[in-house]
């Protein structure tokens, strides 16, 4: 029987995060969470030697699976406690959402495509993950589930939508990277008030776009 995670795994994962605090990751819950969640678990077989590289990589339907030091880096950002609700924009491979399981928060997260609903939706619990998923337009959030101790958006935005901003408790983070296609600026928006919110930026990034709508094949 072959190991899905074997110990070669876990010493390239390791080194992984080596690498990371090299780069300035300090949370040590982070780092725990990466060190222990199995990635190549969440990648095509075509990329599975590719894994524990700091690199973003395909996944299907036009979407990647994000680098490690780019969730890690927003990880960190939230400032996630045990038993926070968060809700995540962007399923995609159900990596990032993995990650926040594993540093003890309640994890609802949302998926315009189909085709990476239902992929993540069967696999995460055969591997001992199970966030509350949901197909559907990321720009909406979930309304009916907030409010929110951290919103996390996995997908770069023209600008911070409304809903989600309202979807957030008073003192709560969203961590959602704000700008064109080709750069976004990684931004921090802190709710402050019933209409206050304060924004923090930290640093460049590029990401897929945050697209509205959903699709069905």
């Amino acid at each position: 029987m072959v190991e899905i995670d074997s110990l070669r795994h876990q010493g390239m994962r390791k080194r992984l995060v080596e690498g990371l605090k090299i780069k300035g990751i300090r949370n040590e819950a982070v780092l725990e969470a990466l060190r222990k969640v199995p990635r190549h678990l969440f990648m095509e077989s075509t990329f599975i030697n590719f894994a524990y590289k700091d690199q973003a990589f395909p996944i299907g339907a036009g979407q990647t699976i994000s680098q490690p030091f780019t969730v890690a880096f927003q990880t960190q950002l939230l400032e996630i406690e045990k038993n926070d609700k968060v809700l995540e924009i962007g399923t995609g491979s159900g990596y990032q959402a993995a990650v926040l399981l594993e540093m003890g928060a309640r994890v609802f997260t949302i998926e315009r495509q189909r085709e990476l609903y239902q992929k993540v939706q069967s696999f995460l619990p055969e591997i001992g993950y199970r966030p509350a998923c949901f197909f559907g337009d990321g720009y909406k959030g979930l309304p009916n589930f907030a409010p929110f101790d951290k919103i996390l958006v996995t997908a770069g935005a023209p600008q911070v939508p409304e809903e989600l901003k309202q979807q957030l408790k008073i003192g709560g983070r969203l961590v959602i990277p704000v700008g064109p296609e080709q750069r976004q600026e990684m931004l921090v928006i802190t709710r402050i008030s019933e209409n206050d919110f304060k924004s923090e930026k930290h640093g460049a990034f590029v990401f897929v776009p945050l697209l509205k709508g959903t699709v069905n094949c």
